[in-house]
């Protein structure tokens, strides 16, 4: 069985925190700091480290927003609501991340044209400004 994926959806400043992957993975390119949950981890936790891992912050983890069987790439993704703590953001680990970004609300969908998760862009929304 394929082991779930924990998604860190860290808001700060007004913008959601995306990275780029240097390979994409099917179609994706731009998406939310992620990663396996560990055997002994919470998806809260694996968030919390794959932000630390992949973009170089420190985010508390707040609440799950949401899970899903991914359309894309058919993994079981936990979306986890973070706080930005401290950190620049940055490829911290460039074997796996080209980029990373603040994105505002509204440029989100040049980023994702897919779109996001329904329940990430009802939070995303609300936790945003307009």
């Amino acid at each position: 069985m394929e082991p779930t994926i924990a998604a860190a959806v860290i808001v700060h400043d007004g913008r959601v925190l995306l990275i780029r992957r240097r390979v994409a993975e099917v179609s994706l390119l731009w998406q939310f700091p992620a990663g396996k949950v560990e055997p002994d981890e919470a998806s809260e936790q694996a968030a919390a480290r794959e932000a630390l891992e992949e973009a170089g912050v420190v985010a508390e983890p707040l609440s799950v927003i949401g899970e899903r069987l991914h359309p894309t790439s058919g993994r079981r993704v936990v979306y986890v609501a973070c706080r930005w703590l401290s950190g620049e953001a940055r490829a911290a680990s460039p074997r796996e991340v080209a980029e990373v970004a603040w994105v505002r609300l509204d440029g989100i969908p040049q980023l994702v044209p897919g779109g996001l998760f329904g329940p990430v862009q009802a939070y995303l929304d609300e936790a945003l400004p307009h």
